[in-house]
């Protein structure tokens, strides 16, 4: 189907969903690139939601709350075409915030979370304005959400998922993680179910992390951040107990933890990207989580 005959068909029903709910009031049907979705506004900032094809009656839609990188923002995040089409195809929506622009930096909007640096805004705060307001108003099932980001937007969810891990029912971060210095175990709720997913050459945050700005910040690394996981999550051994190494990613399972938590590494050969097939593997992990 033509993108153009895509685009009309979304906002047909975005606009049937608006008609239907005088919330929607608050939020403007737009497009970026060919995507369709809604720019809403809450207090605390903007987000964009992408709604997948609903059938008459539909009771509450699950969602994925997704972060952007350095210089992103929620609508360009719909560029991401393929994990736009596998969500929405699968029954999801995408939720996308867009973040703050610091002053004075030339890396654009990002967020601002880090314990060492001052804060513009609680990210957490908005984070579930947003979503108590996606489900209020657009009919979002606020007990199965997927929180994800990439890159500084993946360290963010790293963070949140620390903060608090009922934000969403799981966490799915792709090439970002904690920065140093590392949180302690006892900074994080538990417990946490989350799944990582970084590139083996990707040299923007590499899995060991490098200093920023000359040492102003620098990324953390990845193995340590799955070890105070691990130790948040009560598991027994240091060693991953699952493998597989069958598919585009190579993957690693902690499951003697606690009930109720869930651990898993998954390593793929690219760069610094939101790898192909991301998404399927995302949802596939977060479907069969108890």
């Amino acid at each position: 189907m033509p993108w153009k005959t895509r685009l009309a068909t979304a906002l047909i029903t975005v606009v049937a969903f608006a008609s239907a709910n005088p919330a929607f009031a608050e939020c403007q049907p737009e497009e970026y690139k060919g995507a369709a979705y809604l720019s809403c506004e809450t207090p605390l900032g903007q987000y964009v939601l992408h709604l997948p094809d609903l059938p008459a009656g539909a009771k509450s839609v699950p969602a994925l709350l997704y972060f952007h990188g350095a210089g992103g923002s929620g609508p360009k995040a719909m560029r991401n075409k393929g994990m736009l089409k596998t969500f929405t195809e699968r029954g999801y929506a995408i939720i996308a915030p867009s973040g703050l622009k610091r002053p004075n930096s030339r890396f654009g909007p990002g967020w601002s979370f880090l314990p060492f640096r001052e804060k513009r805004r609680d990210e957490l705060a908005f984070a579930h304005q947003i979503l108590t307001d996606a489900a209020s108003s657009h009919n979002i099932d606020r007990d199965n959400i997927l929180v994800s980001g990439f890159s500084i937007g993946g360290s963010l969810a790293w963070y949140l998922a620390c903060q608090d891990p009922d934000l969403g029912r799981a966490f799915a971060p792709v090439a970002g993680a904690f920065c140093r210095p590392h949180p302690v175990s006892t900074d994080c709720k538990a417990p946490v179910k989350l799944l990582h997913t970084h590139g083996w050459r990707d040299g923007t945050v590499p899995l060991e992390g490098r200093p920023l700005g000359g040492g102003r910040i620098y990324q953390g690394d990845v193995f340590e951040g799955l070890r105070i996981l691990r130790q948040v999550n009560g598991c027994t051994q240091l060693r991953a107990d699952k493998f597989n190494t069958s598919g585009k990613f190579w993957r690693r399972k902690w499951t003697r933890c606690v009930d109720g938590s869930a651990l898993e590494f998954a390593l793929h050969t690219g760069g610094h990207g939101v790898p192909s097939g991301w998404a399927e593997m995302a949802i596939d992990w977060f479907e069969k989580l108890k």
